[in-house]
């Protein structure tokens, strides 16, 4: 009896090693400064008001999509006005309803993190417990599975995911070195796995901010950026990896050497103008070559004005995203990092953001299966 359990349980595994992926629909790829989908530059021709869009990739900051609080102290912050209860599974399914909306505009990419954000826009102290990564660098199944929904729907609307690995505020939840280092290899071997070709890596969201692990923080940051790499040579195909700074934040050499491409935070930067020279200085760091740069965070916005951060960033050739959070004294309170999220395009400021992304891309024809 036992000899033919065994071979049930061998014959069963090897079926699980060897069964194929899901076919997918979207591949993303760098020439140069550009980004490119499914082998054609992105926004392919486009200009406005002279200026090129070919090869850049607007974008959002959409981390709370996977959200979850493992502490039942602070869990009950997050209820659903009319349910009065949290629920991370409808959070997620109100995630993908709204991504269509999200594309139809124009915006080709956003950034989800494993460990999200905080959903108070910016917090000293984070008490929730929201992590897809445990304590010993192992991956969450609920979690991984709200967010292979998420990716899978994203590869369907031919829309690129910059996948964020760790947060600062959660980070600590991982007991040690050797926990970061394997759930990197983990969560690098787990997008290998499914077979995405849409998804780009930020190892750190602002690894010079309170990182608890030296490995996450700058100085060293890089090597994980490297492993990414070298993880992704044995899986037969390169990901995408960088990492970001801390709002104007200039990149240090050892992350610009080692990164595909270049991620910067404009938070901070109320002058247009410092958002030109911000680029400008990063261009100039040792070891930077032609290659994108992508700022996926900035919370300044005066979208009705002819010159903001999302029009600089624009005019220096660089990729902008929009950090929509919770301001209560401006009348609203659904921001895209605020919990519970209103995901439709549903304010004052979400709206001003897609019409000018409308504007400048002239919006995008879905594609579906």
């Amino acid at each position: 009896m036992l000899p033919r359990l065994l071979f049930l349980f061998l014959s069963l595994s090897l079926f699980s090693y060897t069964a194929p992926v899901a076919r997918r629909s979207t591949t993303v790829s760098i020439v140069g400064e550009k980004f490119y989908i499914n082998g054609q530059p992105t926004l392919k021709g486009r200009q406005w008001n002279g200026n090129r869009l070919e090869g850049l990739l607007p974008n959002s900051r959409m981390v709370q999509g996977i959200f979850d609080d493992q502490n039942p102290e602070t869990r009950s912050q997050w209820a659903y006005p009319d349910t009065k209860t949290w629920d991370p599974e409808r959070n997620t399914r109100e995630f993908i309803a709204a991504m269509p909306a999200w594309k139809e505009h124009g915006m080709l990419a956003f950034t989800i993190n494993l460990q999200g954000g905080s959903p108070q826009g910016y917090s000293k102290a984070q008490p929730w417990h929201n992590s897809a990564i445990e304590a010993d660098g192992s991956l969450r199944p609920d979690y991984m599975a709200r967010l292979k929904r998420i990716l899978d729907r994203a590869d369907e609307l031919g829309m690129v995911v910059i996948l964020g690995y760790f947060y600062f505020g959660q980070d600590e939840r991982l007991k040690d070195e050797a926990a970061v280092v394997r759930a990197t290899d983990l969560a690098t071997d787990w997008i290998h796995r499914q077979g995405y070709r849409h998804v780009m890596v930020e190892i750190t969201n602002e690894c010079n901010i309170r990182y608890d692990h030296p490995i996450l923080q700058p100085e060293r940051v890089h090597e994980l950026i490297r492993r990414v790499h070298e993880r992704s040579r044995k899986n037969g195909r390169r990901l995408l990896v960088s990492t970001s700074y801390g709002g104007n934040t200039v990149p240090q050499e050892n992350v610009v050497r080692e990164s595909d491409y270049i991620l910067l935070h404009g938070n901070s930067i109320k002058d247009p103008n410092r958002i030109t020279a911000f680029i400008a200085e990063t261009r100039a760091v040792p070891g930077y070559r032609p290659m994108p740069i992508v700022i996926n965070e900035d919370d300044h916005f005066d979208f009705d004005k002819p010159l903001n951060n999302f029009v600089a960033a624009t005019k220096s050739y660089v990729s902008w995203g929009f950090f929509d959070f919770r301001m209560k004294d401006e009348g609203y309170n659904d921001g895209y990092q605020s919990v519970p999220v209103n995901w439709q395009i549903s304010s004052p400021r979400k709206k001003a953001f897609f019409d000018l992304l409308k504007e400048m891309t002239g919006g995008n024809v879905l594609s579906r299966r």
